[in-house]
């Protein structure tokens, strides 16, 4: 199933660079869950990440931005790609 999940407050001061970080963390963690993150988008100003993940559940997303680097998302939906 595919989801994207939003962080709707990232930690004061995080930008583009220490989203990527995490990122590379998720990718690092993801195939012990069955989760592939595919895509991120970063906003800046508004201090809000929307990522793609393809995973079994929406807990399964949640685990791995957890046991990654801690920053879970706020919201998650699950999406069909068009």
């Amino acid at each position: 199933m595919l989801f994207m999940d939003v962080h709707n407050h990232l930690p004061e001061g995080a930008r583009a660079a220490d989203v990527a970080e995490a990122h590379a963390a998720d990718l690092r963690t993801q195939d012990q869950y069955g989760v592939k993150y595919l895509h991120y988008w970063v906003d800046d100003s508004a201090g809000k990440v929307f990522c793609l993940v393809e995973a079994p559940d929406a807990e399964a997303a949640h685990r791995v931005h957890r046991e990654a680097h801690g920053l879970v998302a706020d919201e998650i939906y699950p999406v069909t790609q068009g």
